[in-house]
């Protein structure tokens, strides 16, 4: 396949994913249990950006609406802005660690964020008395602080003399997602009436989401995107080597620690409104990869945006393939993305032989 190397073809194919990522948009507001047209999505979209007054809406116009802005829309951002951040998060770990299987599941975030909405869903059971502070409101800052925490304990345990090195964080990653995975385990034994709760929210779904997830991520991935592609030089750079990098004046260790913080910080926004979703930031960085060659400049853009494609359309199955019944979208994406990236895989192992 060949690679978009040049400017031109690759701001084309970023066009063509933001008119993709704006027609899944509008075919996923139309299906559901009350199906729509697209016509009248379109005009609900056009009303609600331009301010049209609500009088305009009656009867069945009405219940359109209310489904598109209230219960379909804030679900469907959120499952871009969640794409988004883990296919940005997944480029930055792949570039940073110089390993392709590097993504949020590796240095552990995701591990501490599903071990931190776990404990949320068990204060009820465990305190009765703290039941009032334990709503699903909780969950996202609980899960934000274990992603948090968890990222801090990684860089303790790979940081020495004062450097952190890629296969240390690996390692540390590694250790560190095991150790929560076991302690997920085990609350997991003691849940009770919890447990599909917890199992819910560990595969992944955007059940239930509003405009506060949406407001919640949105900060984040603005912030953390224009902070990350203005050093995407540097990263291109840092690819070659940290000797390399260091003779060419990069500064390599202190701008290692920024980006790691800024993809944990988005992966762990993202993991606590939608719960661990898997694959999206593995698959989507080789994709692009493949597509555009390893510019950072290039990947970083296409990554958010596929990212979102990917997550709304993987949402939108989760949603409507069984009918009445919503499947986990962590598990959509799980049975999608591992046959692909088998194939990825297989394909660059014969390439590079």
């Amino acid at each position: 396949m060949a690679v978009l190397k040049s400017r031109s073809p690759a701001m084309i194919y970023c066009l063509f994913l933001a008119l993709l990522l704006l027609v899944m948009v509008l075919g996923s507001a139309s299906v559901g249990a009350a199906r729509l047209s697209l016509e009248t999505v379109w005009h609900v979209l056009l009303n609600f950006i331009f301010g049209g007054a609500d009088q305009t809406f009656e009867g069945s116009a009405a219940a359109a609406r209310m489904i598109v802005l209230d219960v379909r829309l804030p679900r469907i951002m959120t499952a871009l802005l969640v794409g988004a951040s883990l296919g940005v998060a997944g480029v930055v770990l792949q570039g940073l660690l110089l390993n392709p299987l590097a993504d949020p599941f590796t240095i552990g975030v995701s591990a501490g964020a599903a071990f931190g909405a776990t404990v949320a869903i068990l204060i009820p059971s465990i305190w009765p008395v703290l039941a009032w502070l334990a709503g699903y409101a909780l969950i996202p800052w609980f899960a934000f602080t274990g992603a948090v925490l968890s990222l801090a304990l990684v860089y303790f345990l790979a940081r020495s003399r004062g450097r952190v090195l890629p296969e240390s964080m690996i390692l540390a990653g590694v250790i560190v997602a095991s150790f929560l995975s076991a302690l997920i385990s085990f609350c997991q034994s003691i849940a009770g009436e919890e447990l599909a709760a917890v199992v819910f929210w560990i595969m992944g779904s955007f059940s239930g989401t509003s405009w506060s997830q949406v407001l919640l991520l949105l900060p984040y991935l603005l912030i953390s995107y224009v902070i990350i592609q203005a050093h995407a030089g540097a990263l291109n750079i840092m690819a070659m080597g940290d000797n390399t990098a260091l003779q060419l004046g990069v500064e390599v260790y202190k701008i290692r620690r920024r980006l790691l913080l800024l993809a944990a910080l988005l992966s762990a926004a993202a993991v606590s409104v939608s719960g661990v979703i898997g694959f999206v930031g593995l698959v989507v960085p080789h994709i692009n990869r493949i597509l555009l060659g390893p510019d950072h400049r290039r990947l970083l853009p296409a990554s958010a945006l596929l990212g979102g494609v990917i997550l709304v359309g993987a949402d939108t199955l989760a949603r409507t393939v069984a009918g009445a019944t919503e499947i986990p979208v962590g598990v959509v994406t799980a049975l999608l993305g591992a046959p692909f990236f088998c194939i990825i895989f297989k394909k660059k192992f014969h390439d590079d032989k």
